[in-house]
């Protein structure tokens, strides 16, 4: 083996560090590639996300537009029609709706909305009534019970 033979082996080398602010012939001095002068120039400087050199920002330039509500609540609805599936003189609640496909989720609640006609006599468990699906549950001899506000978390 020789000495001309031998390979370096991976990046063992180290770019040099270039020494800024250190004269003229470095090629870095005076304003050690900064430019000149202003808030860029000096220690500390950070602009923020938004700014797009003084130009009025994106951000700033459109309307604000909408609101969003974090105490709000979802709650699927579902129609007394859909409730003609399950059998006569049955009690059925979210669990039931869920597994027959009747609500995709059960969210925060389930209101029963008075659409459509009701067939059987049925026991029927969710969060809120609107009166007119109340009022047909109970003129086919069934029940409306309310239950509590699902917890999330």
């Amino acid at each position: 083996m020789e000495f001309s033979e031998i390979k370096r082996k991976g990046n063992t080398r180290k770019k040099p560090m270039v020494r800024k602010g250190r004269g003229p012939g470095s090629g870095k001095g005076l304003t050690a590639g900064r430019g000149g002068k202003g808030a860029s120039a000096r220690t500390g400087f950070a602009h923020k996300w938004y700014f797009e050199g003084g130009q009025m920002p994106l951000v700033r330039r459109l309307p604000k537009v909408g609101f969003s509500n974090r105490f709000s609540k979802d709650i699927v609805v579902l129609n007394v029609r859909s409730l003609n599936e399950f059998e006569d003189g049955a009690s059925v609640g979210p669990e039931e709706f869920l597994k027959a496909g009747l609500v995709n989720k059960l969210a925060d609640g389930i209101k029963v909305l008075g659409d459509g006609e009701l067939e059987k006599k049925l026991t029927v468990r969710a969060h809120r009534f609107s009166k007119s699906a109340r009022q047909k549950i109970e003129s086919k001899g069934g029940k409306c019970e309310v239950i509590a506000e699902i917890k999330q978390g």
